[in-house]
């Protein structure tokens, strides 16, 4: 009975095999039993596809990896070649050192950006390229960008120990600061009267943004309050001077007592002619402080960047004051800045011509 049993399942296996082969040439038949089967057929089938496909991607991604990383080190190679070695300063890499931080120089633990030393001197070429026609390819064009590169470097050197007695001494420049000293400026007609004059002036003379020119003037402002801070000597003489005169001693003997300015020490510290308002040959911050007092007022101590000052309105009008002034030259920039390299020296990352000692051009 058993092998019966056994038959009559062999034989519903066979049958249910048959089902699922094509018959007439017609499609098999797939049931939940031959489903997995079917599925191994067609899959493997396409395993001779699938494979070669795999291998492809593979050398395609393997081949755009190192085509990206030759591009990269071929840029990077480039670049530095230009930059260190051709000392290139065209648009496009000034772009590139925006970008990416290559160090032109060394100060202490902080590098200095190559990018500031081609803000610098590209706007020395541009001046003098723009508004004195200087051919930089002939010979002297050629003595005067070299001038000009060792200044740009040299300043953006200087700059870079600025900001770090700045930062010692916890001395800061804020936006505020900056717009204000623009605002003194331009009530004064020095930066024209309009925001379109303003750029137009400066992409002409200069090639810069007005947020180049921000940039340059917080950089001043910060030197300048800087060595306000650090001479404490030129602040003590000035206060001295100020303590007299509010003692009541006489302006022109004080002025003659403590000013560094030679040619009005001797006169009362007269200021030449009646002065207005846009005069361009005094500092801003003295016209907005003699247009501030009224006759026979002395102002207090402020700072004129390169020295402190007390001034004296002695004659006023709507448009025009009379006045006399007391000077106290600050010590150079330079009497802080070269304690600073002796203790921290500078290391350079290109080398410049030696030049002869011949006078700059401003």
């Amino acid at each position: 009975m058993k092998k019966k049993l056994d038959k009559l399942k062999h034989a519903a296996k066979q049958a249910t095999f048959k089902k699922s082969e094509p018959v007439d040439g017609k499609v098999p038949r797939i049931t939940n039993k031959t489903v997995a089967e079917h599925r191994e057929e067609v899959i493997g089938g396409a395993r001779k596809y699938i494979l070669p496909l795999q291998e492809s991607k593979h050398k395609i991604v393997l081949f755009s990896s190192g085509l990206f990383v030759a591009t990269v080190l071929g840029f990077f190679a480039y670049c530095t070649l230009a930059l260190y070695r051709v000392q290139t300063s065209d648009t496009f890499l000034y772009r590139v050192t925006q970008v990416i931080p290559f160090p032109i120089a060394r100060s202490g633990s902080q590098f200095i950006a190559y990018e500031n030393y081609l803000f610098e001197l590209r706007h020395y070429k541009h001046f003098y390229e723009n508004q004195q026609e200087l051919d930089f390819d002939s010979e002297a064009g050629q003595l005067q960008l070299s001038q000009f590169k060792r200044r740009a470097l040299d300043k953006v050197v200087n700059d870079a120990y600025i900001k770090q007695l700045a930062s010692d001494n916890d001395i800061s420049i804020t936006d505020q600061e900056v717009e204000d000293e623009i605002r003194i400026v331009r009530e004064q007609n020095r930066l024209g009267n309009s925001e379109e004059v303003l750029e137009e002036t400066l992409k002409k003379f200069w090639g810069w943004s007005v947020d180049d020119f921000k940039r340059s003037l917080r950089q001043q402002l910060l030197a300048e309050k800087v060595i306000a801070t650090m001479d404490t000597e030129a602040k003590s003489r000035a206060e001295a001077a100020l303590a007299e005169i509010n003692s009541g001693a006489d302006f022109g003997e004080v002025a003659a007592k403590y000013s560094d300015d030679a040619a009005t020490k001797g006169n009362g510290g007269l200021i030449g002619d009646a002065i207005q308002k846009t005069n361009r040959d005094l500092p801003s911050e003295t016209t907005l402080k003699l247009f501030g007092l009224s006759a026979g007022e002395v102002s207090d101590i402020y700072s004129i960047g390169y020295g402190l000052e007390i001034v004296k309105a002695i004659e006023v009008s709507a448009d025009t004051v009379k006045a006399a002034h007391i000077l106290i030259n600050f010590k150079s920039m330079e009497t802080f800045v070269n304690d600073a390299k002796a203790s921290q020296p500078a290391r350079v990352y290109i080398s410049l011509p030696e030049l002869e000692d011949t006078q700059t051009p401003s």
